[in-house]
């Protein structure tokens, strides 16, 4: 008897049966994140305050508030593919999974090992650029009043994507063995 999958009821998203191997390790990465955007919060609150009021910016905070975007995405990104959160239009999966649980999962999967390739060759191409901030002693800001090296918030994006790649290639097997998102077993 064939059962159509559905979405959980919650936010019509819902995470694979079997707990994510990498789920721990994702959840203190985005809490680093989580930490770090209330820290960059609170600075362009003082610095707005301290420009407008006081009369005396905070030098750097919209530089600092600059590089950290992209690192805070990078430490978050493990945390929404663990949680099976990453962005995605249902309806075709929904469509999909009605007729087929066996292209449903075909598509989960596939989806996963291109998630997978495309975070590797984002670190293997970011790479280059850490080792040269790294080896050149890169900074950015103004010399003599403000500098931040470079090379954290390039390791961030380096480690965020292997980290991103290992989480979606360790979901392939609960993919496969429960219907996708759908969470149905086969």
């Amino acid at each position: 008897m064939h059962h159509e999958p559905e979405l959980a009821a919650e936010g019509g998203s819902a995470a694979p049966a079997d707990p994510h191997p990498l789920q721990g390790i994702a959840r203190v990465l985005a809490a680093a994140g989580t930490v770090w955007i209330f820290l960059m919060m609170m600075m362009v609150v003082a610095d707005v305050v301290g420009r407008n009021f006081l009369d005396t910016p905070i030098t750097g905070v919209a530089e600092f508030a600059a590089r950290s975007v992209a690192s805070i995405v990078f430490l978050q990104l493990a945390a929404a593919i663990c949680s099976g959160r990453m962005t995605r239009s249902d309806f075709l999966l929904r469509l999909v999974g009605s007729r087929s649980l066996t292209a449903l999962r075909v598509l989960e999967v596939g989806n996963a090992v291109l998630g997978t390739a495309l975070f590797v060759a984002l670190a293997f191409i970011a790479w280059p650029e850490l080792a040269d901030a790294w080896r050149s002693n890169e900074f950015f800001g103004v010399q003599g009043v403000y500098t931040v090296p470079t090379w954290p918030f390039r390791a961030l994006i380096v480690g965020g994507s292997v980290v991103a790649a290992g989480a979606y290639l360790l979901q392939i097997p609960s993919l496969w063995r429960h219907a996708g998102e759908f969470g149905e077993p086969a």
